[in-house]
């Protein structure tokens, strides 16, 4: 049975940045190029034959894409011994409201999700239990502006284990609808 979730995939100019933040931190698991992204709805293991489902649910999420900025560190886990770090992006609300269609279109269909709150983030790195403290990283790279994270599309990602971690690979795309430009307006009768 395939492990899968929504998320969202992240520019290569942006996944530089994040990358650039990696250095020996004691029990860090820092993420790979192909491991970055940001996380929308986790589902965990389903039948091959519920991938068709959750296809056409996600199907029928619509919103406008939109544009986020990666910006800020922070830690899930105090800072002394963090359990992950994590980039923010701002403005959250956009990635919410994704979130909220997506995660009631799953739940409506028959699936479990995660019920803890959410916070869209891109997680940097993974740590041990006996893992050092980040509070220098915080301090020095907490307010970094990492680049613009254009969502025009959300993706159906499964996951694997790997020897470097979890492998995630496309299984679906699924694209929002194109940004209202102002001079595409309707017409004022």
């Amino acid at each position: 049975m395939p492990r899968v979730f929504f998320g969202v995939e992240i520019p290569s100019e942006v996944k530089k940045r994040l990358l650039a933040l990696k250095t020996p931190i004691n029990g860090a698991r820092w993420q790979s190029r192909n491991q970055l992204h940001m996380t929308l709805v986790f589902i965990g293991s389903v039948k091959d034959e519920d991938l068709d489902t959750l296809s056409y649910v996600a199907s029928l999420v619509s919103m406008p894409a939109f544009e986020v900025e990666v910006t800020g560190l922070g830690a899930f886990g105090r800072p002394e011994h963090p359990r992950n770090l994590w980039a923010g992006v701002s403005p959250e609300a956009p990635v919410a409201e994704l979130y909220g269609q997506l995660s009631a279109q799953v739940a409506a269909a028959g699936f479990e999700t995660e019920h803890r709150g959410f916070r869209p983030h891109i997680t940097v790195s993974r740590f041990r239990k006996q893992a050092a403290s980040i509070v220098s990283l915080l301090e020095e790279h907490g307010q970094d502006r990492f680049g613009v994270l254009p969502v025009t599309e959300f993706v159906l990602f499964g996951s694997a284990p790997g020897a470097g971690g979890s492998v995630y690979t496309v299984i679906e795309r699924f694209p929002l609808q194109p940004p209202l430009d102002e001079t595409d307006q309707p017409d004022q009768i």
